[in-house]
């Protein structure tokens, strides 16, 4: 026995769930939300609910969003001609913050891995193929993470696109190889911005 009722362990093994949080952090979180006033406790429930229930992906670039378009897309000062591919939506605020891309998104929801089963039908390809085919697209900026995966994807992609008449570029290495976006600070990210490359 651990002393713990089945609601505080089932609350532990639901944090524990979560990727990136250990046994201990787990414990530490359930804790804390036990000690929660009851309307902090509900709101923050209703927050998990509401976004499982209201959130989709955009209909343009993949993001999740609470509109059929996210605020990225539906922003008409946004350059419509350049794409930034990316691997994750949680890559997408850390490219933002740089505010040096001012084009649009598309979000692949993953990267080619065959170890773990990952192709590219399981990924956002055939959205992005129909994004360029409709014309008006001059650039696609790769901006997958510089991983084995990450370049096997953007290599993957640069040789689907090379039909359209598109300039396929990748982002500079200012970011360190096994580096992942979302963990690179400002100055790194726009250099490697305005250091990008032509693919291919």
């Amino acid at each position: 026995m651990n002393g713990q009722t089945g609601s505080v362990a089932r609350l532990i093994e639901s944090f524990a769930r979560l990727p990136g949080i250990g046994r201990k952090t787990a414990s530490r979180l359930a804790y804390h939300v036990m000690r929660m006033d009851y309307d902090q406790a509900m709101e923050f429930a209703s927050a998990i609910v509401d976004a499982r229930n209201n959130l989709h992906y955009c209909a343009c670039c993949q993001n999740i969003s609470d509109e059929e378009l996210c605020p990225i897309c539906a922003d008409e000062s946004r350059d419509r001609g350049v794409i930034c591919v990316v691997e994750r939506p949680r890559d997408i605020p850390s490219i933002e913050k740089t505010r040096e891309f001012r084009g649009l998104y598309h979000v692949l929801h993953g990267l080619i891995s065959p170890i773990d089963g990952v192709g590219p039908e399981e990924l956002r390809v055939k959205e992005l193929l129909e994004r360029v085919g409709a014309g008006g697209v001059r650039e696609i900026i790769m901006a997958t993470n510089p991983t084995v995966e990450g370049e096997a994807t953007a290599l993957y992609l640069a040789r689907l696109l090379k039909p359209f008449d598109v300039t396929v570029t990748r982002l500079a290495f200012g970011l360190p190889v096994g580096g992942d976006l979302e963990y690179a600070d400002e100055v790194t990210l726009s250099r490697a911005l305005e250091g990008r490359r032509e693919m291919l």
